[in-house]
This record gives C-alpha cells, sequence and structure tokens, in this order.
C-alpha cells in the first residue's frame, strides 16, 4: 500500500501499473513520425535521384520504420522484392544517410533530423519460405482433413 493509504502512487496510477515512460510498445508519436520517415524515403528511394550508382540502379523498398522513444534515431528495413542481395547495398545506404537524414529534415517538421539506420528485412523472404514449405506434398497431407470414412 502506499503512503497515500488509497492504493494510488504520487503520480496517480495504480500501483503494479506502468508509468507512462516504461509501458510496452512505441508511443502514438513515434508510430506517426515513423510512418512519416517511411513515406518521404519510398519517395526518394522511387525516384533513384543519388549520386552512388549502387542506390541509382536500385529498387529499395522501405518496409517498416522504427522510431527511439526521444525520436532521435530511426531503425530503417529496407527490402529488393523479388531479389535477396539487399545486404550489399547496407554499405551504400550508410553512406547515403547523411544525405537522406537531410532530406528526411526538409520533408517532416521536427526539431531535429534523426540519425538513419539501415537493417534488411528478411521477413518477406522468411515468409516464402514458409509458403514453400506448407505446398510441399508431405506437409499438405498431413494438413488435409481426413475424409469420412476414414479414422
Amino acid at each position: 500500500m502506499s503512503r497515500h493509504g488509497d492504493g494510488a502512487s504520487p503520480r496517480g496510477t495504480r500501483e503494479g501499473a506502468s508509468p507512462r515512460g516504461s509501458r510496452e510498445g512505441p508511443s502514438q508519436r513515434q508510430l506517426r513520425v515513423a510512418e512519416e520517415i517511411r513515406h518521404v524515403l519510398a519517395g526518394l528511394f522511387e525516384r533513384r535521384d543519388f549520386r552512388d550508382p549502387e542506390l541509382a540502379d536500385a529498387a529499395i523498398t522501405v518496409t517498416e520504420v522504427r522510431m527511439s522513444p526521444d525520436l532521435k534515431h530511426a531503425m530503417v528495413f529496407i527490402a529488393r522484392l523479388g531479389r535477396s542481395d539487399v545486404d550489399a547495398l547496407l554499405p551504400a545506404l550508410k553512406r547515403a544517410s547523411a544525405f537522406l537524414r537531410g532530406q528526411v529534415a526538409h520533408g517532416l517538421r521536427l526539431k531535429f533530423a534523426p540519425d538513419l539506420h539501415f537493417q534488411p528485412d528478411h521477413a518477406l523472404d522468411y515468409a516464402m519460405k514458409i509458403d514453400r514449405l506448407m505446398h510441399r506434398p508431405e506437409v499438405a497431407r498431413d494438413l488435409d482433413p481426413p475424409k469420412s470414412g476414414q479414422s
């Protein structure tokens, strides 16, 4: 019991409840800013207006952006649809991160432009692998419901 005698903490939250700063998941602001950054970066990658020939010739898809709680760091997940060589683009993206950060700063109204950190998104490759496994004859046989009359 708290020193207030009513089970409430001085900040007004119930005892046992998480304080605002340590709750699970990103805040609404983090989600909104992340989506805006994803939109700006997707537009840049669609235009392919880069000096670096590695990036100018690459079709890059921004699948997700995750923001740090202080909005100073953005983890950008990228993929190349239909190709699995996204890891080869990471050095070029790191070289271009200052340019991309400047473009994000021009596209958004934030106090600070976040540092951009790029990571390959292998979720689609993994999903395609699982889909192939699920359609293999030996797995499909186990997944089909038994026909009536069989035990």
